[in-house]
């Protein structure tokens, strides 16, 4: 862990201190293309630390998704309706926080190693009909174009509420 590489959202509950450290962020749902949806989305927990007046820490876990259309070209990013990362903030902390994660979270080796750790869990995966087959491609497909993430894609992605997520099992 680097100090030096933390960030830093003031916010009106306090100081949002986010650490690229082992398993500060998490894979919660998945979910991949289908027929009756047409989309790939992924909601990731990130924890952090809120610093409060007269309090020394909180660790907290917040969550938001990735939503892209069938073939990658449209990102949006999805607010959810609970633990929300972008919840009970006004305008300016929201798009600090959108900034945090196009600037700095897709750029962590953590959430570089979580996407790598879910891949390997799902090459490991039995498959037995080709449909299975089809399922394993398309996931993996989705987390090669998680990494290829730029700074740009997540800044210029709209912030939506989540609808719902048909999730998929994870590890």
């Amino acid at each position: 862990m680097n100090v030096l590489d933390a960030k830093i959202i003031p916010t009106v509950r306090g100081l949002e201190i986010y650490l690229d450290v082992e398993k500060s962020i998490k894979i919660k749902d998945i979910h991949i293309l289908t027929m009756d949806s047409p989309f790939y989305e992924i909601q990731f927990g990130i924890e952090y630390f809120l610093l409060r007046e007269k309090k020394y820490y909180d660790s907290e876990m917040n969550y938001f998704g990735i939503h892209m259309n069938h073939d990658f070209s449209l990102i949006t990013l999805k607010e959810p309706e609970i633990e929300s990362l972008f919840a009970v903030k006004n305008e300016d902390e929201q798009e600090a926080t959108k900034k945090l994660l196009g600037e700095w979270f897709i750029k962590t080796n953590n959430y570089k190693e979580s996407i790598n750790e879910f891949a390997k869990k799902v090459k490991q995966e039995n498959v037995y009909t080709d449909e299975d087959i089809q399922h394993k491609l398309k996931t993996l497909k989705f987390l090669e174009k998680l990494l290829e993430l730029t700074t740009e894609d997540i800044e210029l992605a709209p912030v939506e509420k989540l609808v719902h997520l048909e999730a998929l099992p994870v590890f």
